[in-house]
């Protein structure tokens, strides 16, 4: 029997070997499970990996799992066809090929002695799928772009032949020629340029390029800061007090706790503290704990070891050990799990920790900067938060003056995000007009500076090319009067008269409210969607405003919406 007439028919019992259990949803061949996959999804999924891993990566890939699945289909054939001749063995692979859809093989030539280890074959591939989907997505290239079937015949040869088996396509339907023509022999009677082709079959570790080159873009991205406050803005005595504060715990190891309402710019402040200190060349690191599930906050802290749970295919290193030598930021560290919370102590006491599922000590080097917008120890008085950790942390506390106490700093910051949006849109936006600038020094700021970035950056996009921003692209939605607080110039007398007439204010927006909303179940619910949209969809940020817990607050929400 020659190779170009084998009868996969004839040589498989297909009646038993080819098992469609569709009920079941199961198609299997001699025991293998097989999938039917639409062309389109593969060449989907082709092309994002492609787009997103580049040319060479993506080749990479596909060349390896089409190796995996040659190597499968040459273990089926050894297993049915226990009596096969070698030049069988060798031919039924192009075969299964053709029967599964990939590519119609036409071997021009075959010499095989798996007993002498000797191989040399040429083929003359049609109708190549990848050839197909390549030119449709991307059109010709300059190479061969057989990528998945190159690695299949090298996988099915290899595993028949017992050593490896290197096929190179010469000639590509991908980039232009007749036909898809590759020649095949053992990788030792290649020339040089085989290695050029062997590194498409060397795992790939993507997973730790990327966060290796996420770890010189966050370090490089601080490194760009020609001093510790190049990119804070203010002259008020409050935020200057706040500066010489930090400034003075930035030689020491001293762990920082920052206070501060949501938005003051607590992480600022953290990276502040970095770059002025001995540790400004290393690394810092900032992790939001609210941010991170709480089933997931201990492996990223303090990292994972392969096989710690399903899913944890390779050990890896947490936020500690990547700010080895340098600081680590914890934002929002009131929201962390208890069990976190006893590890983070004992990081803090000891300098170690063991990553989840290990038993070995790692010794780390870390600033610590904590910051929350809670107040810790009432967390610590109603057992929510540790008292032996809060007052580890509280060695060294900073309260971040909000930005209703830092009045005077409104114009120049409201400037310095101009700038900074201007740039980033690119807009020519030549100011903000008085009239606008007056009702942002009015406004509350319950979202503080972060609140006022994203309120000029609406307003340069609101705005035309050479308009000054104007009080309606700052407040476009707002119908009532800005919510507002009064400018005092330190008139006792006028602060005398505002407190007088609080009380009455109260009672005249009850009033109001009442007339509008008509029950308080419609003032309630207002009043909650209002917190919510104020704190940007954040239940948590909401919940903390309001004194109650995130699951109060979706209770209340939830039954509103059943209303």
């Amino acid at each position: 029997m020659t190779v170009t007439n084998i009868n996969l028919g004839e040589l498989f019992q297909l009646e038993s070997d080819l098992d469609l259990k569709f009920e079941a949803g199961r198609i299997s061949l001699g025991g293998n499970r097989m999938l039917l996959l639409h062309v389109g999804a593969i060449s989907s999924l082709r092309k994002e990996l492609i787009e997103t891993l580049g040319t060479e990566r993506a080749r990479g890939i596909l060349t390896r799992m089409g190796y995996a699945s040659g190597q499968r289909d040459a273990q089926l054939a050894r297993r049915l066809l226990p009596g096969a001749s070698d030049e069988e063995l060798l031919g039924v692979g192009p075969k299964l090929h053709e029967a599964e859809g990939f590519v119609l093989a036409d071997p021009v030539s075959l010499n095989i002695n798996i007993a002498e280890g000797l191989y040399t074959g040429e083929f003359i591939w049609k109708n190549s799928y990848e050839a197909e989907t390549h030119t449709e997505d991307f059109g010709l290239h300059t190479d061969s772009v057989c990528w998945t079937l190159v690695g299949y015949a090298c996988g099915y040869s290899s595993e028949i032949m017992g050593k490896f088996i290197l096929h190179k396509e010469v000639e590509c339907v991908g980039k232009g020629d007749r036909h898809c023509h590759n020649f095949a022999k053992p990788l030792s009677e290649w020339d040089d340029d085989a290695k050029q082709h062997m590194k498409y079959f060397e795992p790939d570790h993507v997973a730790d390029q990327i966060i290796q080159l996420q770890n010189e873009v966050e370090h490089l991205r601080y490194s760009l800061d020609t001093t510790a406050f190049s990119k804070m803005v203010g002259e008020s005595e409050p935020y200057r007090a706040s500066c010489q504060l930090l400034l003075k715990a930035a030689d020491s190891k001293v762990t920082v706790l920052l206070l501060g309402e949501t938005g003051v710019g607590k992480e600022m402040f953290a990276k502040a503290l970095h770059n002025s200190s001995p540790r400004a060349s290393n690394n810092f690191v900032a992790v939001n704990c609210a941010a991170i599930p709480e089933e997931l906050i201990e492996s990223e802290l303090f990292g994972v070891e392969k096989g710690a749970y399903t899913g944890a295919q390779k050990s890896r290193p947490g936020r500690f050990e990547r700010a080895h030598g340098g600081t680590l930021f914890l934002d929002e560290i009131g929201d962390l799990s208890a069990a976190a919370q006893a590890k983070l102590l004992r990081v803090l006491q000891e300098g170690e920790f063991e990553r989840v599922g290990d038993t070995r000590t790692r010794k780390v080097d870390v600033r610590l900067v904590a910051a929350t917008n809670i107040d810790l120890k009432q967390a610590v008085d109603n057992q929510k938060f540790r008292a032996d950790l809060f007052y580890r942390l509280n060695i060294y506390p900073m309260v971040i003056p909000t930005l209703r106490e830092r009045h005077e700093d409104i114009p120049i910051l409201a400037n310095h995000f101009l700038e900074k949006y201007k740039a980033r849109h690119g807009k020519r936006t030549p100011g903000i007009s008085e009239n606008a600038l007056d009702e942002l020094k009015r406004y509350n700021w319950p979202g503080n500076i972060r609140e006022l970035g994203h309120m000029i950056e609406r307003g340069v996009i609101i705005s035309g090319n050479s308009e000054l921003i104007k009080r309606e692209h700052l407040f476009p939605q707002w119908e009532i009067q800005t919510p507002t607080v009064p400018i005092l110039d330190h008139d006792p007398e006028q602060t005398t008269r505002i407190e007088e007439n609080e009380s009455t204010d109260i009672e005249s927006m009850v009033e109001k409210t009442l007339s509008k909303c008509g029950s308080m179940d419609n003032v309630e619910s207002l009043f909650l969607s209002t917190v919510v949209d104020q704190c940007g969809g954040n239940l948590a940020a909401a919940a903390r405003r309001l004194n109650m817990s995130r699951p109060q607050l979706v209770y209340r929400l939830k039954k509103h919406d059943n209303t």
